[in-house]
């Protein structure tokens, strides 16, 4: 990479995944430590405790690992990768409601603060929405997710998404709208 993969640019994390993908493990190896810190400002984005963004974005780099092969590589990979890290979200996201679920039947004296995450992160609430989302409205999900977890700006989100900016802009405010209603007090 041209500075020493400390900022690869766009074009080099897609060669990297190219490279990957044809069973190039040192690619691979580059590939996982350039995008771990965008997997995990993903999963920053939705969990409020540290130790818990960590372990989802452990689980979307193992992803990303074992499903490189599912890239079309007709967008940007880092699109695919801001896709799979809110599933890995998610993921983790149910399996700590289940757990939360189950200490309060169990009626715990102290709680758990990875229970504890789940019950009072209210960005949370944002998963089982966007989940609605995807039922119903799946073209305004991706927009909404990239600008709302992966934080990338309007531009960025309508050159990975290959879209006009104002189209972006207004999917972005569609799914918003139409997400407000199923959070709990969120915005």
């Amino acid at each position: 990479m041209s500075d020493g993969g400390a900022n690869p640019t766009a074009d080099e994390i897609d060669e990297l995944a190219r490279r990957a993908q044809d069973g190039d493990r040192a690619a691979l190896e580059d590939l996982l430590a350039a995008v771990r810190p965008r997997a995990l400002n993903v999963c920053r984005g939705v969990f409020p405790y540290s130790p818990d963004a960590e372990d989802a974005c452990q689980e979307a780099l193992i992803s990303v690992a074992n499903k490189i092969g599912s890239w079309n590589g007709r967008g940007r990979f880092t699109t695919w990768l801001h896709v799979v890290a809110l599933n890995a979200a998610r993921s983790a996201y149910r399996r700590m409601k289940k757990q939360a679920v189950a200490a309060e039947v169990e009626q715990l004296d102290r709680p758990d603060p990875r229970t504890t995450s789940v019950i009072a992160g209210t960005r949370l609430d944002m998963l089982e929405a966007i989940e609605a989302l995807e039922r119903d409205h799946p073209q305004y999900v991706e927009p909404l997710v990239l600008r709302q977890y992966a934080e990338l700006t309007y531009d960025e989100i309508a050159e990975q998404l290959g879209l006009p900016v104002g189209t972006v802009k207004a999917q972005v405010h569609h799914g918003r709208r139409l997400a407000r209603p199923l959070l709990r007090g969120d915005e």
